[in-house]
């Protein structure tokens, strides 16, 4: 036993020597030093509140540089939010009709008749399987991928607010905050009537 485990620790430590030997960085011509200063247009992010151009936005070459690029952005932003909100509204008003679709696709099959009958009857054994099933509702497949996609989307959408209020950039941010507001004040009470009335 020794034997094999003397043989094989130094061809394992001759096999790790040459993987870790061939793995190199390079620096693909760019000079990756932090002791030189950046200027903000190249997309130097400021680590406090500010108010001035020249951060990046989600993409290396989304960088506004001038007041209408600025506007632009904010604009984009906002109705970004606004979309946000709306997808939002679209997911609550549609659990609410997956939710009365999953109740309708569960009491039939409560009531699916047994076999060899025509007609649906309700049997102890009936009655039995419907006080026990779970209360999760049915998988169906439309429902849940749809719910999926619309939850993905979402996600996607608040983790690229959460890039841009990374930047630090004061008009970002409240241009983001304005449209989740304005969004929720035009789309919420969808999501909360379907809710409610569900």
């Amino acid at each position: 036993m020794s034997l094999r485990l003397s043989v094989l620790l130094p061809l394992i430590a001759a096999v790790l020597a040459s993987l870790f030997s061939s793995v190199n960085a390079h620096d693909n011509g760019m000079d990756m030093s932090m002791d030189g200063s950046m200027d903000l247009m190249e997309g130097q992010m400021l680590p406090y509140l500010h108010f001035t151009r020249g951060d990046i936005v989600l993409f290396y070459g989304w960088v506004p540089s001038t007041k209408k690029a600025m506007v632009g952005a904010c604009i984009g932003m906002f109705l970004l939010a606004l979309v946000e909100r709306w997808i939002a509204a679209c997911r609550g008003v549609m659990e609410a009709h997956w939710r009365k679709r999953a109740q309708i696709v569960q009491a039939d099959r409560i009531n699916l008749p047994t076999t060899g009958e025509k007609t649906p009857s309700l049997t102890i054994r009936g009655v039995r399987a419907a006080f026990t099933l779970r209360n999760a509702p049915p998988f169906v497949f439309s429902h849940d991928l749809a719910r999926g996609l619309l939850h993905a989307v979402q996600a996607a959408l608040q983790f690229a607010f959460m890039l841009i209020v990374m930047t630090f950039q004061v008009a970002f941010i409240l241009s983001i905050v304005i449209g989740l507001g304005v969004g929720e004040t035009l789309f919420g009470r969808f999501a909360s009537h379907a809710a409610v009335h569900g």
